[in-house]
């Protein structure tokens, strides 16, 4: 009756969905890593435009407007100013595109995860590996864009050296969210809905220009955005103006990671166990 019995259990764990979690999340990244090994054309793109923006502000604006007031009413040039929220808005435009459009594609169209739940992967496994994946890519532009911001001059303090972790939080807690919108959408047309949330969000998050040029009803709407709390934390280590108000942006993209993935996990377990 043994012998009969371990055969059996074990085509049911293969067939039937072992429950939520099944420690199975590392599968899901190797399989983004060997289907993007000949794609490296889409991860040079995602951290071409911000560098962009960080190239013109050196060579063209930031010699019309000078010096801005950096954290603390430290006066700083212009471009040392706007690059660390540069820095940021890549580690989320990176994030956001992974977790929102190829996870659209695998949920609607391909069945990937259709595919995954025949196995003893999880919902929350599928969660996790793919926000780490998005993770792993925002942190793989904030690098190169580190790196240019050092050969540029802009890394005047040892401390700037956590605007690497700090880029890769920014990029979990909008992979995160990211994912669970994806989720939501039924079209392609519905991805308008997402790039008039992330368009607004990096032209009004303070990316250009500081929280003082905003009414003070504004500030307050300003001050509720996730990027937001990710520049601020950017800048203030960009130059080394540590404080312990810069918990409360940690805890605040944390908080927000959190969130991501517990509605993920719910919605594909909704969506896909049904």
């Amino acid at each position: 009756m043994t012998v009969l019995d371990t055969p059996r259990r074990g085509l049911l764990l293969r067939v039937l969905p072992p429950g939520l979690y099944a420690g199975r999340a590392s599968k899901i990244i190797e399989r983004s890593v060997l289907a993007y090994s000949r794609m490296w054309l889409v991860f040079a793109s995602g951290v071409l435009e911000p560098l962009l923006y960080l190239v013109a502000f050196q060579i063209g604006f930031g010699r019309l407007v000078g010096e801005a007031t950096g954290p603390g009413g430290a006066p700083m040039s212009y471009v040392a100013f706007v690059a660390p929220a540069l820095l940021a808005s890549s580690a989320m435009n990176g994030a956001i595109f992974d977790s929102t459009f190829n996870v659209f594609f695998k949920f609607r169209y391909a069945k990937t995860y259709d595919a995954m739940l025949a196995t003893p992967i999880g919902p929350l496994d599928i969660a996790i590996g793919e926000i780490s994946w998005a993770v792993l890519r925002g942190g793989l532009y904030s690098v190169a864009f580190f790196v240019v911001m050092a050969a540029m001059g802009l890394v005047t303090t040892p401390w700037a050296l956590l605007l690497i972790p700090a880029a890769v939080l920014i990029a979990f807690a909008f992979a995160a969210v990211g994912m669970t919108c994806a989720t939501f959408l039924r079209s392609t047309s519905q991805f308008d809905y997402i790039n008039l949330v992330v368009v607004p969000l990096f032209l009004f998050s303070t990316t250009f220009y500081p929280l003082s040029v905003y009414p003070e009803a504004l500030r307050i709407v300003v001050q509720c955005s996730p990027l937001y709390h990710g520049i601020q934390l950017m800048r203030e280590l960009s130059v080394g103006a540590l404080h312990p108000g810069m918990l409360g942006h940690v805890a605040y993209l944390v908080a927000l990671a959190a969130l991501g993935i517990w509605g993920t996990a719910r919605r594909l377990s909704g969506l896909l166990l049904r």
